[in-house]
């Protein structure tokens, strides 16, 4: 499976946590039985992701409102952009994928699945979180 389709999964299961809130152990077990998901690969991608995620959420969050214009909030954000925001911020930091792929990526996603201003959101954001931390430099 191409890394791009894997992302798509990704994001198809950050977006199910975002709108359950909550989601017992077996949730990616479900996710992975529900979309027939048999390669290892790919399990261990999205077991990551999500791990990942769940485990950097505060700072993830942090930097998604830190990037915000002055009048947006976290809650006011449509949660298919914040999981595409989230997948990407952990891609970037944690998983040392290069800022342009991650950014290019989602904003793919966005395109897909999103409303028409969410690839210039996205990507304004995540612009914005790759000259914070110094990406570009890399």
């Amino acid at each position: 499976m191409q890394r791009s389709a894997m992302r798509e999964l990704a994001f198809k299961l950050i977006y199910g946590i975002e709108v359950q809130k909550e989601v017992d152990s077996d949730y990616l077990n479900l996710f992975l039985e529900d979309n027939e998901i048999t390669e290892e690969e790919v399990q261990d991608y999205l077991k990551e992701i999500k791990e990942g995620v769940e485990s950097h959420k505060s700072e993830i969050e942090e930097l998604i409102t830190h990037n915000l214009k002055a009048n947006w909030s976290l809650s006011r954000i449509s949660k298919i952009n914040l999981s595409l925001l989230k997948i990407a911020i952990f891609e970037m930091l944690y998983f040392d994928l290069p800022y342009k792929i991650a950014i290019n990526e989602v904003v793919e996603l966005a395109k897909k699945y999103s409303d028409d201003q969410a690839p210039v959101f996205i990507n304004g954001i995540l612009a914005s979180v790759v000259k914070e931390k110094g990406l570009e430099e890399e």
